[in-house]
């Protein structure tokens, strides 16, 4: 299974135990395969670190983070023409999904509200975990 991850998920998961967190999982386990850009692990990068600081994390993030960096495939972003999103900051994870045949895992509302463009299938969390128990 192909998934670009939303920098928030990532963060979540990263950062806490629980859905995103299991969703991370299933990337350790080679049950799902992440893809992304630069910029897009650029913003999961910068996400993570406020995250951690904002909340005081005790456990490693910094590992936790280099592991997800290096998991995560790099792919070129596919050309969206034009702003598909109400969030311009969102079209980049829908040019990454566009490249990578992938699906998007998120809790952005404005992205979920999207349906399917260009196909994409685009995922809570627990709508993509639920794919490992049907």
């Amino acid at each position: 299974m192909r998934v670009v991850i939303d920098a928030n998920v990532a963060a979540a998961g990263l950062v806490f135990r629980g859905e995103a967190w299991a969703c991370l999982v299933r990337l350790a386990r080679r049950q799902a395969f992440a893809f992304g850009t630069e910029f897009t692990l650029e913003e999961t990068r910068k996400t993570v670190i406020r995250l951690a600081r904002e909340r005081k994390s005790t456990h490693n993030v910094g590992g936790a983070l280099t592991w997800y960096l290096e998991k995560v495939r790099r792919v070129e972003p596919a050309s969206l023409g034009k702003p598909r999103s109400r969030d311009a900051s969102d079209d980049p994870y829908l040019a990454a999904a566009l490249s990578a045949h992938a699906m998007i895992v998120t809790y952005d509302k404005d992205l979920l509200d999207l349906g399917k463009p260009f196909g994409i299938e685009i995922l809570r969390p627990a709508a993509f975990l639920r794919r490992f128990t049907a």
